[in-house]
């Protein structure tokens, strides 16, 4: 007996020595910190350090008019294949726009990781054909394009932005909506270098940007059925949150459009940038104070004005249009339907505007219903102008 109770004595000892001896601190090996330099444009070079940003990035989103996800890693193969017009009212409105072919690699400005091929390229670089430039510009808007690869702290990238809207000091929270406007933003085409042009020389409000327009001469296409050099308007989405209440209150679109998520005892950006509606509880809750579903209706309601308000500009714009239209037919010399295709340029523009936006007017809604009432004014006012 005593012979038993002296080998389990000894195992005991034996085992809380071992287990001791197996939880002993370890010296580990460090983990080795990725180095990235202005080469790093592979977005899969930065996910071994920030997997959980990657992962997000990657993710996208799923937009109910698409079939297939959409974000910042599909920017290129959006770009190369989709054409979003389908409405035949909106055809119309467009009509007689002409398709630029080769289209200019201008575009890879925003579509694509293309700082380093622009700065190579240099001033001539935005004229080169499309696909001929897609060749060296692989990837996809990356992580390099909004973080500075030796702080990875955000910076500005492109070049156009920084010529027409120097910043000195932003702050870090100002750079949460600087590095976004890069691209989100009305610009052109100029000149014979086709340099991609930010007109903001005036304002950033829709008649600043008209009138920039108007004092250079400025028309992306005559209209096939009026006649009228009209304006296309891109994806203003700086310029029309900039003129709404969460401009003014400092809220920059990564607080709406990249929440953060609590992930153990650190907050860390969601990636997968979209709309606010999918992220509610992060994205508005938090300031708000309001229950989700509230924040919600009003939303939907904001949208649904501003649709209905779309629909009546978008009517008053065609019933211009035939009008013009009758009275070509009916041989009335141009020169007497000069001011009737002014205000379709005014109309147009405006509704244009508000609609390139994509919000539905959430981003600035008394200055979406503005611009919507003064696009249903402009329209009338081109049909009294008829003769």
């Amino acid at each position: 007996m005593r012979r038993n109770i002296a080998v389990l004595f000894l195992a005991a000892v034996a085992a809380f020595f071992a287990a001791r001896w197996w939880m002993r601190p370890r010296a580990e090996k460090p983990v080795e910190q990725a180095a990235f330099t202005e080469a790093s444009i592979d977005p899969a070079l930065w996910s071994k350090r920030f997997p959980f940003e990657y992962e997000g990035y990657r993710q996208g989103i799923r937009v109910p008019e698409f079939s297939e996800m959409r974000g910042h890693a599909y920017s290129l193969k959006e770009r190369e294949e989709t054409d979003r017009i389908t409405d035949s009212r909106l055809m119309r409105m467009f009509s007689g726009r002409p398709k630029e072919r080769p289209q200019p690699a201008a575009c890879l400005a925003c579509h694509g990781a293309s700082t380093e091929f622009f700065r190579t390229a240099g001033e001539g670089g935005s004229r080169l054909p499309f696909f001929e430039a897609r060749r060296q510009v692989t990837q996809p808007v990356a992580c390099i394009d909004c973080h500075d690869p030796a702080g990875l702290r955000l910076h500005l990238t492109r070049p156009a932005f920084i010529k027409a809207r120097p910043t000195p000091s932003p702050t870090e929270q100002d750079l949460r909506t600087l590095v976004c406007a890069q691209c989100h933003a009305e610009y052109y085409l100029a000149g014979p270098e086709r340099t991609v042009t930010l007109p903001w020389a005036k304002g950033l409000k829709a008649e600043d940007i008209e009138g920039y327009y108007d004092g250079l001469g400025f028309r992306d296409w005559d209209h096939a059925e009026t006649g009228a050099p009209v304006l296309k308007a891109q994806h203003p989405q700086f310029e029309m949150w900039s003129q709404g209440i969460h401009a003014r209150s400092g809220v920059a679109c990564a607080d709406c459009h990249m929440p953060r998520e609590r992930r153990g005892a650190i907050h860390l950006t969601v990636h997968a940038a979209g709309s606010p509606r999918r992220t509610l509880d992060r994205s508005c809750v938090p300031c708000h104070r309001a229950e989700a579903r509230e924040l919600q209706a009003r939303i939907d309601a904001i949208q649904l004005r501003t649709k209905r308000l779309e629909d009546r500009a978008l009517t008053a714009l065609l019933a211009l249009f035939d009008d013009i239209h009758r009275a070509r037919e009916a041989g009335f010399p141009e020169a007497r339907l000069r001011k009737a295709q002014e205000w379709h340029r005014k109309a147009q523009w405006r509704l244009n505007f508000v609609m390139a936006d994509s919000s539905h007017g959430f981003h600035a809604p008394q200055e979406a219903a503005r611009l919507l009432a003064e696009a249903i004014d402009c329209a009338r006012q081109g049909q009294l102008s008829l003769p």
